[in-house]
């Protein structure tokens, strides 16, 4: 059997290389591909895509997708004014992922979201969000520096899907100021020290499973090992 093919979203802003600078760019940190690969799978990065037609096209042609960490979404999107914190968001990443996640979701494809794919998620099933985290815990530690991540002590229930692919407690590399609030649909399955939420699954068979951390950044691949398993499982 060939290896699963992994959808990854990327962001699209302006971006500096070589000569050029503040280039309009679709652009991932290479830790997603490689854990990807590393897991046993292909990845291919998904550009922002200009309508919910070609979202829908390009996700029938893989086996499973990642939603991708990056800016906030438009509070507007669960009926919400912006927190004074929240300044920027990007609506046509919003919608892009949108579609495709709901492109996924007609189709059974395991996702994977990580830290603002945990939030999509949410919001797609009807959610909310905390719109700045340290309005609630008192402080900013989650959010990290501006190039380095924070560490939040997560503690998973077990008799989940996520607790036979990570430790049951453990410091998790982290980098957000905005998590779940509410999540119809899915099963809360492991929170922090703080209680915010740290991972949520849907019930039944199908892999949908999210963390706000950045499991792209460990040395333990077992939530995308994870996926590989359930997108194998998919093509057989």
């Amino acid at each position: 059997m060939s290896a699963p093919v992994i959808g990854i979203t990327t962001y699209r802003q302006p971006a500096d290389w070589g000569t050029w600078r503040a280039v309009p760019a679709d652009l991932l940190p290479s830790d997603y591909a490689r854990s990807v690969e590393r897991s046993g799978g292909v990845p291919v990065l998904l550009p922002v895509f200009a309508s919910q037609d070609a979202a829908t096209a390009a996700v029938a042609r893989l086996d499973g997708l990642v939603l991708a960490g990056g800016a906030d979404l438009d509070p507007a999107l669960y009926g919400a004014e912006p927190d004074p914190h929240v300044t920027t968001w990007y609506d046509d990443r919003d919608a892009s992922e949108l579609w495709a996640l709901h492109a996924a979701d007609t189709r059974d494809l395991p996702v994977l979201g990580i830290c603002r794919g945990m939030q999509l998620m949410a919001v797609a099933s009807g959610g909310s969000l905390i719109q700045h985290v340290p309005d609630v815990v008192g402080h900013d530690g989650h959010a990290g520096g501006p190039s380095e991540y924070g560490a939040a002590a997560v503690a998973v229930e077990p008799g989940h899907r996520i607790s036979g692919l990570v430790d049951g407690a453990f410091l998790a590399p982290c980098h957000h100021h905005q998590s779940v609030r509410t999540h119809p649909g899915f099963v809360a399955t492991a929170h922090d020290a703080d209680g915010i939420l740290q991972a949520m699954e849907a019930p039944g068979d199908r892999f949908a499973l999210a963390v706000q951390w950045h499991p792209e950044t460990a040395a333990d691949l077992g939530l995308f090992q994870g996926l590989i398993v359930a997108a194998r499982k998919r093509m057989e």
